[in-house]
């Protein structure tokens, strides 16, 4: 069964606008498990742009469905993480310039570095996933640093989706969906878990969903928005009904 992450970070981008104690991400992610969602991630970045260390803690302790953590791979990261003890950490790359994550990890590049972090980790009890790009190469890399999970980014896919008119049959999004559908097929081959994640929305999950083997897409951006007009309950309820219902 097909299962949705929810990403709150962005619940706590409108707290920090005024820097204050609302909305708070805690409140976020019980609204989130009540409308279906079976996991919340958060990504505690170098620059504490949005999610702060005492959101991920109280996290930690108040939710009941499993936490994810998006992290880079220093030892800062590495040592909250091993105190904090998610379910899984997700390591990703990060730049203080970009606005959100724009590309995958380059393991290939940092392999040993990268397969101690997974080590330290993998030590403490977490499972650790990587955010790479649809790419064969990244895939085998992935698996030498010793990842139980890759999160494929869907990127590429969504900005052809919607430059090529929301049109799912189109070979821009043809040839995209194709690559990931061969990156998880390799992921799947390896041993790893395939999830799936970046500017999914409402519009774009349903053919993302309906890939093989695909088990978890992490959402956030599309969720909190629809959230604004409907309500995070709602906003999570009618995602999951997407994907579960593609899934099938």
């Amino acid at each position: 069964m097909i299962e949705l992450g929810v990403n709150i970070d962005h619940v706590a981008t409108v707290r920090q606008a005024r820097l204050t104690y609302e909305p708070d991400p805690v409140w976020a992610a019980v609204e989130a498990h009540l409308g279906g969602a079976d996991g919340i991630t958060v990504h505690l970045r170098e620059d504490r742009r949005h999610i702060q260390d005492k959101d991920v803690a109280r996290l930690r302790e108040l939710t009941h469905i499993k936490l994810n953590l998006e992290m880079a791979a220093t030892l800062e990261m590495i040592a909250i993480a091993r105190r904090i003890k998610p379910e899984m950490a997700m390591l990703v790359p990060e730049g203080r310039h970009e606005v959100t994550t724009e590309g995958g990890l380059d393991i290939r590049s940092q392999e040993k570095s990268l397969r101690q972090a997974v080590a330290k980790l993998a030590g403490a009890g977490i499972v650790v996933s990587v955010f790479i790009d649809a790419d064969l190469k990244q895939v085998e890399a992935a698996k030498r640093i010793g990842a139980s999970v890759c999160e494929v980014h869907t990127g590429p896919y969504a900005h052809a989706f919607h430059a090529k008119g929301r049109d799912a049959e189109s070979p821009a999004v043809v040839r995209e969906l194709a690559r990931l559908r061969k990156a998880g097929k390799r992921i799947r081959e390896l041993g790893m878990r395939f999830n799936a994640g970046h500017a999914l929305n409402y519009f774009n999950v349903e053919p993302v969903a309906r890939l093989p083997d695909v088990r978890e897409l992490h959402i956030g951006h599309a969720i909190v928005s629809r959230a604004l007009f409907v309500g995070m309950r709602e906003a999570v309820r009618e995602m999951k009904r997407l994907i579960t219902e593609a899934a099938r």
